[in-house]
């Protein structure tokens, strides 16, 4: 099994929880990639897909996607991308683009079969999906989603950096995720 980390828009940075959980995984003897994505501030869908392709995602694999990644993610399972074993969508933005730069990732594919495995980890208060991620991706994505109340982005901002919810969900714990 091998951990595939998956940074959305601008990257993540020292203080993020996946790259606190990068570390934790690799500290522990496992196998994780966690790319720098091209051009993560004026990203294109075309060079992140090269991206995650080059890394050769298998079926035992699990993702772990924050932000735009879960978008990255959506659109290669689109283009028949392989499955991974599990994937967890953290904080996906809107469906539609919030900025002229992010365009070329909308709109996002919303097909049940491209979710297999998933979960989704959102905030009732995430600025970049207004609407609500569980509306919007949970329902229509037809997979289980643990809503954080008050969490914003779901990143340091509000508090996640170190955050062992999301390590025992990549070690195989199918519990909902919490702070």
């Amino acid at each position: 099994m091998r951990f595939i980390i998956l940074h959305g828009y601008a990257g993540s940075g020292p203080g993020h929880w996946q790259t606190w959980l990068a570390h934790r995984l690799r500290a522990a003897g496992h196998d994780v990639a966690y790319p720098d994505l091209a051009d993560p501030t004026a990203p294109r869908l075309d060079r992140w897909l090269a991206a995650l392709e080059a890394l050769r995602a298998g079926e035992e694999d699990v993702v772990l996607c924050h932000s735009l990644a879960c978008c990255l993610w959506l659109h290669h399972r689109a283009r028949g991308g392989t499955p991974a074993a599990r994937v967890l969508l953290v904080a996906p933005p809107h469906p539609e683009p919030m900025m002229d730069e992010l365009a070329g990732f909308f709109p996002v594919p919303l097909d049940p079969r491209l979710a297999t495995g998933a979960r989704i980890v959102c905030s009732d208060a995430d600025p970049w999906c207004p609407a609500g991620a569980a509306a919007r991706f949970g329902a229509a994505l037809q997979v289980p989603v643990d809503v954080l109340q008050g969490a914003g982005h779901v990143n340091p901002e509000t508090g996640y950096g170190p955050w062992p919810a999301v390590e025992a969900w990549a070690y195989g714990a199918n519990q909902g995720i919490e702070t």
